[in-house]
């Protein structure tokens, strides 16, 4: 038997049934002189589909797919007879979805998703191993997360963990289409397919300059500018939303990346934020900025841990959420 090529489909003779290997091989054949009709809707189209529709392009799709662009076009085509409707209108500068295609790709977002389940499932055999990866909010890997990584490395050396940070909106729609296994948000959050643990509480206060006394007359100024995460961030939300209640609205942004470069624009007196009060002492000294507490309705939010409902927990998800539990209540209790 000739050697097969990289991204070959092979089908091996089973001589326990003749009947079934040349189906087998006419199915194949069909497919390799590009009549794609089948009766049945196939994974691999639709994850050719999720790649077209996410890359932009045919030629970029088969680039990451490391196959031709002839076959990804005849996939596309199949599928699109197979449905009687177009999913991608074709232009010089790619391909973009149709109301069909945008319409579709949540479930083949789901199939592709339940295929890794399944494959985890059958690799999974309760042994703590192989990639784990976990979302976390910025301030949360910060001031509650720190010990739990180098901890969890140490009782379960064969699991790579991988923490990822990112805004609660962000960390929501990784959980959603699987890149991340689970996610520490802001709470609470409601969504029909997550699952919500409360892990733990936090109180905010806003954070101003050290020699701003009153917060309520400084937001009344002119040029008030907040000093904020990018769009999503949920303690940008909470900001926005305790200013509009005093009738603070379009206010300026100043947007930045870190922490610390949010604490040292408000250091400086070009702004105000919103963060947990026991991010500043532990991380950043208390003089750098001074602290303005808020009523309870406005200042007491949750941190929430977040899966798919529908989506596999892995033995090493289930031994990080074990480890990380006690840590993280023993943390909050001595506050």
């Amino acid at each position: 038997m000739r050697p097969r090529s990289p991204g070959e489909v092979g089908l091996e003779r089973d001589s326990s049934g003749d009947a079934e290997y040349q189906s087998g091989i006419l199915g194949f054949i069909s497919l390799a002189s590009g009549d794609y009709r089948r009766d049945t809707m196939d994974a691999a189209d639709l994850r050719v589909f999720e790649a077209v529709a996410r890359l932009g392009g045919m030629n970029k799709a088969a680039l990451e797919l490391n196959t031709v662009q002839s076959n990804v076009t005849a996939r596309i085509k199949a599928l699109e007879d197979q449905l009687g409707v177009a999913i991608f209108d074709r232009t010089n500068r790619g391909a973009t979805l149709t109301d069909a295609g945008r319409r579709l790709l949540p479930y083949a977002l789901k199939v592709a998703r339940l295929l890794e389940d399944a494959r985890q499932a059958a690799l999974d055999d309760g042994t703590p191993a192989g990639a784990l990866v976990v979302g976390s909010l910025e301030t949360t890997a910060a001031l509650r997360l720190s010990p739990v990584p180098s901890a969890f490395a140490a009782a379960y050396p064969a699991v790579d963990l991988s923490l990822r940070t990112g805004t609660s909106s962000e960390l929501v729609e990784h959980v959603l289409d699987g890149r991340v296994e689970g996610a520490f948000v802001c709470g609470p959050v409601h969504h029909p397919e997550l699952a919500a643990e409360v892990f733990f509480r936090e109180e905010l206060v806003i954070l101003t300059a050290p020699e701003v006394g009153d917060f309520e007359a400084l937001a009344g100024r002119p040029n008030f500018k907040i000093v904020v995460l990018r769009s999503g961030c949920s303690y940008r939300l909470q900001l926005e939303t305790i200013l509009a209640r005093r009738g603070i609205v379009n206010v300026r942004r100043l947007e930045f990346g870190t922490l610390e470069a949010i604490i040292s624009c408000v250091s400086a007196g070009l702004g105000v934020t919103l963060l947990p009060k026991a991010l500043i002492g532990t991380i950043w000294r208390d003089h750098r900025v001074r602290l303005h507490p808020l009523p309870p309705d406005e200042g007491r939010v949750e941190t929430v841990f977040i899966s798919r409902r529908d989506g596999l927990v892995t033995s090493s998800l289930t031994a990080f959420l074990d480890l990380a539990r006690p840590r993280l209540a023993r943390a909050a209790a001595a506050e």
